[in-house]
């Protein structure tokens, strides 16, 4: 484990010496209400480290060494998004195992699957609750997450070989920039929406109202114990104290403090007392219907996506999904946006 700015120092020479390198990261969401990098696994030269973000270390070195490299991940939408947020690293080159094995048609492309398909060996499970931020990290904590990396760059190699020979690595590298691009647009929450949790749908506006207090209410609980909101109240029993409050009943959770429930019943309160004209008005459907033009064309673009993919032995919701298609059969123009040109040729779009 690489807990230090010296023992990182060690490693940045044969770092600068590689090109590709094998990338994934961990991280703490399910046990505190900010998301933190807890590890940063790294695959290369022939060697698998892990780097403690957690620990007193300057994780700058490692984001300029990464930079201009080749990263290998496995499935990168999430990680390049917590490189960026968690280091400030922003990857240019990227090979993306799951892409890869899609375009070859491979249908079971979990990381435990492609090894087993491509090495014949059997990856240990790991618990999706684990608890990334314990120090020190449990050995077969580390010795999972070292698995994560230790099998890429020799995977990415043999998925590599198959694409070329397949002549589909040309896809193959407009999916991964298509990939770098939605990665690099920065996803804000709506906090107009952000409570309309589920079986908000449904609720009148009144207990709207009453809803949206306590889900924000929640939040501030949450954020002061850095703890994620679930932990302070589950969705539904949010959604059932709402109804109790406009039926003029008091929930009774004891097991809050005395502060947390005034809290609790003051935030009811404000949203049992707003007018009319400040409560939530019910949420719409976005878009129009669509013509029967548009749903003809729809129709027609799904058929030849299916019959191309069976040609291809690809999936189809992978050449393109069906929220795709209809926004393409109401405005072509939007397939530039929406899909990768191997996929428009495809499409014969």
């Amino acid at each position: 484990m690489i807990q230090t700015d010296s023992q990182l120092a060690e490693i940045l020479p044969q770092l600068e010496r590689v090109d590709r390198i094998a990338v994934d990261t961990e991280a703490d969401s399910l046990h505190c209400y900010y998301e933190k990098l807890c590890l940063v696994q790294l695959s290369f030269g022939g060697q698998d480290y892990l780097v403690d973000p957690l620990a007193a270390i300057d994780l700058a070195p490692l984001s300029a060494g990464l930079t201009g490299k080749e990263l290998v991940l496995q499935g990168a939408d999430f990680d390049l998004r917590l490189l960026r947020r968690s280091m400030d690293f922003v990857a240019t080159r990227i090979f993306d195992t799951v892409i890869a094995a899609r375009l070859l048609g491979v249908r079971e492309f979990s990381l435990a699957a492609l090894v087993e398909k491509f090495f014949e060996i059997t990856l240990t499970k790991g618990s999706q609750k684990a608890n990334w931020a314990q120090r020190p990290l449990p050995k077969h904590m580390a010795e999972y997450a070292m698995n994560d990396t230790r099998y890429l760059l020799p995977l990415a190699e043999k998925l590599e070989a198959q694409l070329r020979e397949r002549g589909r690595y040309d896809w193959f590298q407009q999916s991964c920039q298509r990939q770098l691009e939605q990665t690099s647009v920065q996803r804000v929450r709506d906090e107009d929406e952000a409570w309309r949790i589920s079986g908000s749908g449904t609720l009148d506006g009144r207990t709207s109202a009453v809803l949206r207090e306590l889900w924000q209410w929640r939040e501030k609980e949450a954020q002061a114990a850095d703890r994620p909101a679930f932990h302070i109240l589950q969705n539904q029993m949010l959604v059932r104290a709402a109804h109790s409050f406009v039926a003029g009943e008091v929930p009774d959770f004891r097991h809050f403090s005395a502060r947390r429930r005034q809290a609790f019943r003051a935030a009811a309160e404000k949203g049992l007392n707003l007018p009319e004209t400040q409560w939530p008005v019910r949420r719409r459907r976005a878009g129009v219907r669509p013509t029967p033009q548009t749903e003809r064309a729809a129709e027609a673009l799904r058929r030849r996506r299916d019959a191309v993919a069976d040609e291809q032995g690809l999936e189809p919701s992978f050449i393109a999904p069906r929220g795709a298609l209809d926004a393409v059969a109401a405005d072509e123009s939007r397939s530039t946006t929406l899909l990768a040109p191997w996929q428009r040729s495809l499409l014969q779009l």
